[in-house]
């Protein structure tokens, strides 16, 4: 694969954007960032489902699957200490069904996704990117201001709806492109075609 290209965006996003990035790109983003996890993204699709609207419109925004650990300064401002991504697969069996209602353009997470959810991004022009786990703290320093904060009361602060406004959040590697590509597919192909490749350079059977 070629090296990887970067690129410096900001929400909204349009289709032009997502659709110009390729797995392994690596994006830097400025703008409105929303967090949901798994009962968040249940709660929001019983709205949708219901009619009813989201207390924030995802339309060309990035969705981070996020549980944050957040305080409020003297200000009554919230700051957010740590933002660090949650394991994305637990979305998978929702996240197409999110994509197709909420218009979401990106998806950040990490450990990567399923068919599902890549077949929704081909289909609805949108992407998977990936942050590094374990980094908490350096994404929280992207993020600037907390304007709004939903259903805290209903599912509490690693649940809720936090609505970010980041600059240069990342580096975050593109995983699952607009095409429907999947770099972790695609990394578990190259091994094992590896893998036969040794074998035969042994001497052994290619399958066992």
């Amino acid at each position: 694969m070629s090296s990887a290209r970067e690129f410096h965006l900001r929400t909204p996003l349009r289709d032009e954007d997502v659709e110009k990035l390729r797995i392994g790109d690596v994006v830097y983003l400025t703008g409105t960032v929303v967090t949901a996890r798994d009962e968040a993204h249940e709660l929001a699709l019983e709205v949708l489902r219901g009619g009813g609207s989201l207390p924030v419109d995802l339309r060309g925004l990035a969705l981070y699957h996020c549980g944050p650990v957040a305080v409020k300064d003297v200000s009554g401002s919230w700051k957010i200490i740590a933002a660090g991504p949650t394991t994305s697969m637990r979305m998978e069996p929702v996240e197409p069904e999110f994509i197709e209602r909420t218009g979401v353009k990106m998806i950040i997470g990490k450990g990567g996704m399923g068919r599902g959810t890549a077949e929704a991004m081909k289909k609805h022009k949108a992407v998977y990117a990936v942050f590094t786990g374990g980094a908490g703290a350096l994404a929280a320093e992207a993020i600037k201001r907390v304007p709004a904060v939903y259903w805290l009361d209903k599912l509490g602060m690693a649940e809720a709806m936090w609505v970010f406004e980041v600059e240069e959040f990342g580096p975050l590697t593109v995983a699952i492109d607009s095409t429907g590509a999947n770099l972790y597919e695609q990394r578990l192909a190259e091994v094992a075609e590896k893998a036969k490749e040794v074998k035969r350079e042994l001497g052994l059977p290619a399958e066992e």
